[in-house]
Protein backbone atom coordinates (compact mmCIF):
# COMPACT_ATOMS: atom_id res chain seq x y z
CA UNK A 1 0.00 0.00 0.00
CA UNK A 2 1.08 3.55 -0.21
CA UNK A 3 0.30 6.31 1.71
CA UNK A 4 -0.97 9.48 -0.25
CA UNK A 5 -0.94 12.78 1.37
CA UNK A 6 -3.16 15.59 0.50
CA UNK A 7 0.41 17.73 -0.38
CA UNK A 8 1.18 14.63 -2.33
CA UNK A 9 3.12 15.60 -5.67
CA UNK A 10 2.08 12.50 -7.39
CA UNK A 11 -1.20 12.34 -9.10
CA UNK A 12 -1.35 9.06 -10.09
CA UNK A 13 -0.79 9.52 -14.18
CA UNK A 14 0.59 6.69 -16.08
CA UNK A 15 4.80 7.05 -16.15
CA UNK A 16 6.89 6.17 -19.24
CA UNK A 17 8.03 3.24 -17.90
CA UNK A 18 4.65 1.48 -17.92
CA UNK A 19 4.64 2.20 -22.14
CA UNK A 20 1.40 4.01 -21.88
CA UNK A 21 2.49 6.97 -23.33
CA UNK A 22 0.36 6.44 -26.94
CA UNK A 23 -2.72 5.28 -25.08
CA UNK A 24 -2.42 8.50 -22.56
CA UNK A 25 -2.68 10.69 -25.62
CA UNK A 26 -5.03 8.87 -27.12
CA UNK A 27 -7.07 8.94 -24.05
CA UNK A 28 -6.49 12.53 -23.48
CA UNK A 29 -7.65 13.79 -26.38
CA UNK A 30 -10.81 11.86 -26.01
CA UNK A 31 -10.70 13.69 -22.45
CA UNK A 32 -10.56 17.05 -24.03
CA UNK A 33 -12.89 16.71 -26.63
CA UNK A 34 -15.38 15.33 -24.08
CA UNK A 35 -14.79 18.30 -22.12
CA UNK A 36 -15.40 20.39 -24.75
CA UNK A 37 -19.31 19.00 -25.11
CA UNK A 38 -21.69 19.19 -22.80
CA UNK A 39 -22.53 16.13 -20.74
CA UNK A 40 -26.50 14.58 -21.32
CA UNK A 41 -27.97 12.86 -18.52
CA UNK A 42 -30.55 10.57 -19.62
CA UNK A 43 -32.68 8.66 -16.78
CA UNK A 44 -32.73 4.94 -17.61
CA UNK A 45 -34.42 1.85 -15.95
CA UNK A 46 -31.18 1.45 -13.85
CA UNK A 47 -30.38 4.82 -12.71
CA UNK A 48 -29.07 7.79 -14.43
CA UNK A 49 -26.77 7.51 -17.68
CA UNK A 50 -24.06 10.46 -18.39
CA UNK A 51 -22.60 10.85 -21.63
CA UNK A 52 -20.42 13.11 -23.37
CA UNK A 53 -23.40 14.77 -25.72
CA UNK A 54 -23.32 12.41 -29.13
CA UNK A 55 -20.75 10.13 -27.40
CA UNK A 56 -21.57 6.11 -27.83
CA UNK A 57 -18.37 4.81 -28.13
CA UNK A 58 -15.92 5.51 -24.71
CA UNK A 59 -15.47 2.77 -22.07
CA UNK A 60 -17.95 2.88 -19.73
CA UNK A 61 -18.35 3.05 -15.73
CA UNK A 62 -21.05 1.91 -13.42
CA UNK A 63 -21.06 4.56 -10.78
CA UNK A 64 -22.35 2.72 -7.00
CA UNK A 65 -23.86 5.22 -4.48
CA UNK A 66 -23.50 5.63 -0.96
CA UNK A 67 -25.74 4.05 1.54
CA UNK A 68 -27.97 7.31 0.94
CA UNK A 69 -29.03 6.73 -2.28
CA UNK A 70 -28.54 8.03 -5.93
CA UNK A 71 -28.23 11.91 -5.00
CA UNK A 72 -27.25 15.04 -5.73
CA UNK A 73 -23.42 13.76 -5.02
CA UNK A 74 -23.04 10.44 -7.16
CA UNK A 75 -25.12 12.12 -9.72
CA UNK A 76 -22.41 14.94 -10.21
CA UNK A 77 -19.50 12.64 -10.08
CA UNK A 78 -21.27 10.78 -12.90
CA UNK A 79 -21.34 13.95 -14.62
CA UNK A 80 -17.52 14.64 -13.75
CA UNK A 81 -16.89 11.18 -15.34
CA UNK A 82 -18.84 12.07 -18.46
CA UNK A 83 -17.12 14.92 -18.87
CA UNK A 84 -14.06 13.26 -18.67
CA UNK A 85 -14.41 10.91 -21.67
CA UNK A 86 -16.45 8.13 -20.23
CA UNK A 87 -19.65 6.91 -20.30
CA UNK A 88 -21.28 6.33 -17.34
CA UNK A 89 -23.99 4.61 -15.58
CA UNK A 90 -24.98 5.72 -11.88
CA UNK A 91 -27.14 2.65 -10.84
CA UNK A 92 -30.35 3.25 -8.41
CA UNK A 93 -29.82 0.09 -6.04
CA UNK A 94 -33.07 1.91 -4.39
CA UNK A 95 -35.30 1.75 -7.67
CA UNK A 96 -36.84 -0.98 -6.13
CA UNK A 97 -37.71 0.11 -2.06
CA UNK A 98 -39.80 2.69 -0.85
CA UNK A 99 -38.64 5.69 -0.39
CA UNK A 100 -37.14 5.35 3.42
CA UNK A 101 -35.63 8.04 5.59
CA UNK A 102 -32.60 6.05 6.67
CA UNK A 103 -32.02 6.79 10.27
CA UNK A 104 -28.99 4.63 11.62
CA UNK A 105 -27.22 3.09 8.59
CA UNK A 106 -25.94 0.18 10.60
CA UNK A 107 -28.97 -1.64 10.66
CA UNK A 108 -30.10 -0.81 7.10
CA UNK A 109 -26.83 -2.13 5.38
CA UNK A 110 -26.95 -5.20 7.53
CA UNK A 111 -30.51 -5.89 6.01
CA UNK A 112 -30.00 -4.95 2.64
CA UNK A 113 -29.66 -7.75 0.52
CA UNK A 114 -26.43 -8.13 -1.88
CA UNK A 115 -26.89 -10.44 -4.51
CA UNK A 116 -29.93 -8.06 -6.41
CA UNK A 117 -27.09 -5.25 -6.16
CA UNK A 118 -24.14 -7.41 -7.53
CA UNK A 119 -27.07 -8.75 -10.50
CA UNK A 120 -27.80 -4.97 -10.90
CA UNK A 121 -24.15 -4.23 -11.33
CA UNK A 122 -23.99 -6.94 -13.43
CA UNK A 123 -27.00 -5.63 -15.86
CA UNK A 124 -25.15 -2.11 -15.48
CA UNK A 125 -22.17 -3.56 -17.48
CA UNK A 126 -24.06 -4.51 -20.20
CA UNK A 127 -26.08 -1.52 -20.12
CA UNK A 128 -23.23 0.16 -21.16
CA UNK A 129 -21.73 -2.57 -23.70
CA UNK A 130 -24.60 -2.69 -25.41
CA UNK A 131 -25.32 0.97 -25.68
CA UNK A 132 -21.71 1.19 -27.17
CA UNK A 133 -21.58 2.05 -30.28
CA UNK A 134 -22.00 -0.80 -32.93
CA UNK A 135 -22.43 -3.22 -30.80
CA UNK A 136 -18.72 -3.22 -29.61
CA UNK A 137 -17.44 -4.54 -26.60
CA UNK A 138 -16.52 -1.22 -24.47
CA UNK A 139 -14.92 -2.27 -21.64
CA UNK A 140 -16.44 -1.31 -18.41
CA UNK A 141 -15.12 -0.20 -14.90
CA UNK A 142 -17.09 0.09 -11.64
CA UNK A 143 -16.62 2.80 -9.60
CA UNK A 144 -18.04 2.88 -5.65
CA UNK A 145 -18.36 4.88 -2.14
CA UNK A 146 -19.02 4.22 0.84
CA UNK A 147 -21.65 0.76 0.86
CA UNK A 148 -21.13 1.50 -3.22
CA UNK A 149 -16.95 0.72 -2.43
CA UNK A 150 -17.94 -2.60 -0.52
CA UNK A 151 -20.33 -3.24 -3.54
CA UNK A 152 -17.71 -2.05 -6.45
CA UNK A 153 -15.06 -4.23 -4.59
CA UNK A 154 -17.70 -7.29 -4.23
CA UNK A 155 -18.20 -7.23 -8.13
CA UNK A 156 -14.17 -7.31 -8.87
CA UNK A 157 -14.13 -10.30 -6.74
CA UNK A 158 -17.57 -12.06 -7.66
CA UNK A 159 -18.98 -10.16 -10.47
CA UNK A 160 -19.14 -10.87 -14.15
CA UNK A 161 -18.26 -8.24 -16.73
CA UNK A 162 -15.71 -5.67 -15.14
CA UNK A 163 -12.06 -4.96 -16.56
CA UNK A 164 -11.24 -2.29 -13.66
CA UNK A 165 -12.40 -1.51 -10.43
CA UNK A 166 -12.32 1.59 -7.69
CA UNK A 167 -13.48 1.26 -4.38
CA UNK A 168 -13.61 4.12 -1.82
CA UNK A 169 -13.61 3.75 1.52
CA UNK A 170 -15.64 0.73 1.15
CA UNK A 171 -16.66 -1.62 4.03
CA UNK A 172 -15.13 -4.17 4.33
CA UNK A 173 -15.69 -6.40 7.49
CA UNK A 174 -18.68 -8.77 8.97
CA UNK A 175 -16.67 -8.93 12.29
CA UNK A 176 -17.04 -5.78 13.62
CA UNK A 177 -18.30 -2.13 12.64
CA UNK A 178 -20.67 -1.36 11.24
CA UNK A 179 -21.84 -4.36 9.35
CA UNK A 180 -20.95 -6.42 12.39
CA UNK A 181 -24.27 -8.02 14.41
CA UNK A 182 -24.71 -10.21 17.16
CA UNK A 183 -25.85 -13.63 15.99
CA UNK A 184 -24.57 -12.85 12.53
CA UNK A 185 -25.48 -11.84 9.33
CA UNK A 186 -28.26 -13.25 7.11
CA UNK A 187 -26.25 -15.56 5.06
CA UNK A 188 -28.61 -15.20 2.19
CA UNK A 189 -28.73 -11.67 2.57
CA UNK A 190 -24.70 -11.03 2.72
CA UNK A 191 -22.97 -14.23 1.42
CA UNK A 192 -19.43 -12.82 1.34
CA UNK A 193 -17.51 -10.91 3.35
CA UNK A 194 -15.18 -8.56 1.23
CA UNK A 195 -12.25 -9.27 3.15
CA UNK A 196 -13.09 -13.14 2.54
CA UNK A 197 -13.60 -12.68 -0.97
CA UNK A 198 -10.95 -10.15 -1.89
CA UNK A 199 -7.84 -12.81 -2.67
CA UNK A 200 -10.25 -13.42 -5.55
CA UNK A 201 -9.98 -10.51 -7.47
CA UNK A 202 -11.10 -10.79 -11.27
CA UNK A 203 -9.61 -7.43 -12.51
CA UNK A 204 -7.25 -4.42 -11.60
CA UNK A 205 -8.35 -2.35 -8.55
CA UNK A 206 -7.41 1.11 -7.37
CA UNK A 207 -9.07 1.21 -3.64
CA UNK A 208 -8.81 4.32 -1.59
CA UNK A 209 -9.42 4.68 2.24
CA UNK A 210 -8.88 7.18 4.69
CA UNK A 211 -6.05 7.21 7.60
CA UNK A 212 -8.33 8.48 9.61
CA UNK A 213 -12.11 6.54 8.87
CA UNK A 214 -13.55 5.65 11.89
CA UNK A 215 -15.79 3.34 9.65
CA UNK A 216 -13.15 1.41 7.88
CA UNK A 217 -10.69 0.66 10.73
CA UNK A 218 -6.55 1.09 9.43
CA UNK A 219 -6.55 -3.10 10.55
CA UNK A 220 -9.07 -4.01 7.94
CA UNK A 221 -7.22 -2.09 4.98
CA UNK A 222 -4.02 -4.00 6.03
CA UNK A 223 -5.91 -7.36 6.11
CA UNK A 224 -7.52 -6.17 2.39
CA UNK A 225 -3.85 -6.22 1.69
CA UNK A 226 -2.66 -9.24 2.49
CA UNK A 227 -5.72 -10.70 0.74
CA UNK A 228 -5.03 -8.78 -2.42
CA UNK A 229 -1.35 -10.21 -2.37
CA UNK A 230 -2.78 -13.51 -2.91
CA UNK A 231 -4.90 -12.53 -6.04
CA UNK A 232 -3.93 -13.21 -9.66
CA UNK A 233 -5.01 -9.34 -10.18
CA UNK A 234 -2.53 -6.13 -9.99
CA UNK A 235 -4.06 -3.46 -7.37
CA UNK A 236 -3.03 -1.21 -5.35
CA UNK A 237 -4.36 0.40 -1.60
CA UNK A 238 -4.16 3.74 -1.25
CA UNK A 239 -4.39 5.38 2.09
CA UNK A 240 -4.72 9.11 2.16
CA UNK A 241 -3.63 10.83 5.47
CA UNK A 242 -5.67 13.35 6.79
CA UNK A 243 -8.71 12.18 5.71
CA UNK A 244 -11.56 9.90 7.17
CA UNK A 245 -15.02 8.73 5.56
CA UNK A 246 -16.72 10.09 2.93
CA UNK A 247 -13.28 12.69 1.75
CA UNK A 248 -14.51 12.81 -1.47
CA UNK A 249 -17.89 14.00 -0.67
CA UNK A 250 -17.92 17.87 -1.19
CA UNK A 251 -21.77 18.07 0.36
CA UNK A 252 -20.47 17.16 3.42
CA UNK A 253 -18.54 19.76 4.65
CA UNK A 254 -17.31 18.35 7.88
CA UNK A 255 -16.00 15.06 5.43
CA UNK A 256 -14.41 16.73 2.52
CA UNK A 257 -10.92 16.86 2.06
CA UNK A 258 -10.75 19.28 -1.05
CA UNK A 259 -6.61 18.63 -2.00
CA UNK A 260 -6.83 14.83 -1.27
CA UNK A 261 -10.02 14.43 -3.06
CA UNK A 262 -8.52 16.05 -6.21
CA UNK A 263 -5.60 14.19 -6.26
CA UNK A 264 -7.80 10.96 -5.50
CA UNK A 265 -10.04 11.84 -8.73
CA UNK A 266 -6.84 12.68 -10.79
CA UNK A 267 -5.49 8.78 -10.21
CA UNK A 268 -8.75 7.70 -11.14
CA UNK A 269 -9.20 8.95 -14.06
CA UNK A 270 -5.73 7.80 -14.99
CA UNK A 271 -6.21 4.48 -14.10
CA UNK A 272 -9.81 3.91 -15.34
CA UNK A 273 -8.17 5.47 -18.90
CA UNK A 274 -5.01 2.95 -18.31
CA UNK A 275 -7.73 -0.03 -18.26
CA UNK A 276 -10.52 1.08 -19.96
CA UNK A 277 -8.46 2.78 -22.72
CA UNK A 278 -9.75 5.35 -24.98
CA UNK A 279 -12.36 6.38 -27.46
Amino acid sequence: SRAMSPKASDDGAPSARDGAHANARGARRAAEAARAAPVDVEDVALGAYARARGDDASPGVVLVHDVWGLRDHPRDLARRLAAEGFRVLAVDLYRRVEPVAIADPGPWMQEFSDPPVLADLEAGARFLRERARDGGAARVGVVGFCMGGMYALLAACGAEGFDASVPFYGLLSHAHGVLHREGGLDPARKPHEPLAVAHALRCPMLAFFGADDALVPLADVRALERALARARRPSEVVVVEGAGHAFMNDTRPEAFRPEAAARAWTRTVAFLREQLGGA
